[in-house]
């Protein structure tokens, strides 16, 4: 298959719709992804060998780190690239269509949240504005735009104009997203604990080395009593995808239907887990239709029948197995 199969993306509608358009993109990507293909073929996974979903191998994320990861022949508009400790090799997603990205979160946040234009977006992520390359603040300052709303707008660690914003908004009763780094977010409850009444709270995770880690619970459990709120929303997405779950609450995501996460036995990559168990987080994302929609996060996780998923922590290097077939 050399044309994408693209014009099918955002229209699935069935579970039917979404394991054959990922067949399609599996073959396009097997095709002209030669990373992918040579992983494939390591693993005798040709598209005759694949027949459904369940067979299609997933490529070990840590390929972004080391490969460049595309579909060949395709120009690259522009290149997100992770967070790192210094010295650390970072991963590097190369985009070849910056528009499916645009679509992909507006129409992801649309659907579970409504329109942008509803909301005054405040964005609390200084971890991220102080590098270059992060996709999440490509996309909140894409919202913030498209939210349209004068208040909407970033902060570094200017706590105290935050507050000041919040408070006046809270006043006027408009409709508020404050979305925040994990570490960014504490700081700001332990400083400024405030009622919010129309400001909803959306963390994306990460301490990013500045605080201690904490497990999902306790992290919203100290945010909710902050700011006096019933629920935390969360965001769950990478460097590597071009889409991303959220969780209205609980920490339980859902995904936009272009995207599907199932896990892997822990101790066989090569294997499928059975749901409510835990396992390595593997990720449909066919929005990533140039560079691999098939890919093996190094998360931990657990997958339940209606497709909704939890985090649980992340794999450490030694957890990690058939590391002979990531070497290309």
């Amino acid at each position: 298959m050399d044309r994408p199969p693209n014009s099918r993306l955002f229209s699935i509608s069935t579970s039917e719709e979404f394991e054959e358009l990922s067949l399609d993109i599996f073959r396009y990507q097997f095709t002209n992804n030669p990373v992918y293909r040579s992983y494939c073929q390591r693993l005798r996974k040709s598209p005759s060998e694949v027949s459904c979903c369940a067979d299609i191998p997933f490529l070990p994320i840590t390929f972004f780190k080391s490969k460049k990861v595309m579909v060949s022949e395709k120009d690259v508009e522009i290149v997100f690239e992770s967070s790192g400790t210094t010295g650390s090799v970072t991963s590097r997603h190369y985009v070849s269509n910056v528009e499916i990205y645009h679509k992909s979160y507006t129409k992801a946040f649309t659907h579970f949240f409504g329109p942008m234009e509803d909301y005054c977006i405040l964005a609390l992520l200084p971890a991220y504005l102080e590098r270059e390359g992060s996709s999440l603040v490509y996309m909140v300052n894409d919202m913030v735009k498209r939210s349209k709303h004068p208040d909407s707008g970033f902060y570094l660690y200017n706590f105290d104009e935050l507050q000041s914003k919040l408070v006046q908004l809270e006043k006027n009763e408009t409709k508020t997203l404050l979305i925040g780094v994990s570490f960014a977010l504490l700081d700001m409850a332990e400083k400024y604990p405030t009622q919010l009444r129309y400001t909803q709270i959306m963390e994306t995770g990460g301490m990013k080395g500045k605080r201690k880690e904490l497990i999902r619970e306790a992290l919203h459990a100290q945010l909710k009593n902050a700011f006096d709120v019933s629920e935390i929303y969360s965001e769950y997405g990478m460097t590597e995808l071009l889409s991303q779950a959220y969780s209205l609450g609980n920490g339980i995501f859902a995904c936009p239907p272009w995207m599907k996460v199932a896990t892997r036995d822990t101790e066989d990559p090569l294997s499928g887990q059975e749901y409510g168990k835990t396992g390595g987080i593997n990720i449909i994302d066919l929005a990533n239709i140039d560079s691999c929609s098939f890919i093996a996060t190094q998360d931990l996780g657990k997958v339940y029948e209606d497709g909704t998923f939890e985090i649980l922590g992340r794999f450490d290097h030694s957890d990690i197995r058939g590391c002979n077939l990531m070497a290309l």
